[in-house]
């Protein structure tokens, strides 16, 4: 079960409380790019958080940030600054191989955690960190910025009442070029896009389907000699579960990429469907690689199946609309706000964790499937312990 705390993220202002904190936590922030960057804006307005340092490995993308939040000390090596700032909190938002050993020096450092998905390289070392933070009574949030977004909370929700088995239909393809391809071209140094991008939108299909997915297949295709030895830029994975229920997500990233579908996001039950419908002219105005576009959606298309004796619908379809919706920003400051309230009140993080680590099973097994050309099984985990591998 989601904590729903977690899934609706919250009013920030009403977050924003010491409850029996004498001072605020002290938090390094690791990666200056994108997340990173959004991150650290969210502590810095938070009187809760005091960030006591920046770790990037170009300076330029620090001092950035460090000149935009006021001047903070820099650092190019994260252990270094992890012994000098002795921090309460450790922010990780640089690339995927870091992930792991980062947090895994954080929980040690006894400094709770917060890491952008994925948690680590494979399922081992992602069950590995978990284990450390549960034994040492820190806090470990993963950055599944999708949870704390309302109308994808809305999205999931409808899913549920469309009954069973599901039909899940997604994808997030990204047009990039200039700086979002060297971006993704760096990502792909350790992690294809249906790992990286995958851990999100299996995460919403065992959110929707509540049930263990039990068969992944997938297939890919490198588009680009650009890549380092073995690795694909396009990607598109099958996942079973033992509920009847099906999904496929497809990502694919590079200059290459057509914006005509790169974005779906679309449910199918026995009462009828739900999808996000994006505004037809955003691709073209805002380019597939933007990163407020990804987590965008207008408005939610609720179809309903009931048919009368002459087979016409009973119903018309209703259009949800999600307008008011918090922007990029926004949802990050949500997420820190999530972190803020899991350590002040102690937040039991046991499902949030298991889940992070069963995504990560499932986008791994499709890579795998990818570069084996084989159906891969997976063993249902036991509820009671922490997630594992298949």
């Amino acid at each position: 079960m989601i904590d729903r705390r977690y899934e609706t993220g919250g009013n920030l202002n009403l977050f924003n409380r010491s409850v029996g904190m004498a001072s605020p936590l002290r938090v390094l922030v690791v990666g200056c790019g994108n997340m990173g960057a959004s991150h650290a804006r969210s502590y810095h307005k938070m009187p809760e958080f005091d960030i006591v340092g920046l770790v990037s490995r170009g300076p330029e993308s620090r001092g950035r940030l460090s000149r935009e939040l006021g001047g903070l000390p820099e650092f190019a090596d994260y252990e270094q600054a992890l012994a000098e700032t002795r921090p309460d909190v450790v922010s990780i938002n640089s690339y995927p191989d870091t992930h792991g050993p980062y947090a895994r020096e954080a929980i040690e450092a006894g400094c709770h955690v917060f890491c952008e998905k994925p948690l680590a390289e494979t399922v081992e070392e992602a069950q590995a960190i978990v284990d450390a933070a549960r034994a040492a009574n820190r806090k470990l949030v993963i950055g599944y910025i999708l949870r704390v977004h309302p109308a994808w909370v809305r999205f999931i929700e409808i899913a549920r009442t469309l009954g069973k088995p599901l039909v899940m239909r997604m994808n997030l393809n990204q047009q990039s070029h200039g700086p979002a391809w060297n971006w993704h071209r760096n990502l792909m140094q350790s992690m294809s896009p249906i790992v990286d991008c995958g851990v999100h939108y299996v995460d919403v299909m065992c959110q929707m389907t509540q049930a263990n997915p039990v068969r992944v297949q997938a297939i890919g295709a490198r588009l680009t000699d650009e890549l380092v030895p073995g690795m694909y830029n396009y990607g598109h994975l099958h996942v079973s579960f033992d509920d009847g229920s099906v999904g496929w997500y497809e990502a694919g990233w590079g200059p290459m990429m057509s914006e005509v579908a790169f974005f779906v996001k679309d449910v199918i039950g026995p009462k009828g469907s739900v999808s996000i419908v994006k505004d037809p002219n955003e691709a073209t105005a805002g380019g597939s690689d933007d990163i407020d576009s990804h987590t965008k959606t207008n408005l939610l298309r609720l179809h309903h199946a009931e048919i009368d004796a002459a087979n016409e619908f009973v119903r018309q379809d209703e259009l949800i609309s999600t307008e008011d919706e918090p922007d990029h920003q926004a949802l990050c400051d949500r997420e820190q706000a999530y972190l803020l309230r899991a350590i002040q009140d102690d937040i039991d993080l046991t499902d949030h964790m298991n889940d992070a680590v069963n995504s990560l099973r499932i986008v791994l097994a499709a890579d795998r499937s990818v570069r084996t050309g084989e159906i891969v099984t997976l063993s249902v985990p036991d509820r009671r312990s922490p997630a594992r591998s298949g």
